[in-house]
């Protein structure tokens, strides 16, 4: 099993966590409420899970263009 952080605007892959036993409360997952656990964790059928995060670019795209926030996606 994986956990695989992916940009849920560009679809980069920022980072993998490839260990069998992690702790979900040191990566925050205990800070998040059910909706939003539903919008960003996604379990596949290989056994990874896929975290909906955000990417150092597109971070810095929407620091300069915060009308982006009112878009699901902004880039075409």
């Amino acid at each position: 099993m994986s956990i695989v952080y992916t940009c849920r605007h560009c679809g980069h892959v920022i980072g993998e966590i490839a260990e069998k036993n992690i702790d979900t409360s040191i990566l925050g997952w205990d800070k998040l409420n059910e909706e939003e656990k539903r919008e960003m964790i996604q379990y596949k059928e290989n056994g990874d899970v896929q975290i909906q995060a955000i990417c150092e670019n597109c971070q810095e795209s929407l620091g300069h263009h915060p009308e982006y926030h009112e878009l699901d996606y902004f880039i075409q």
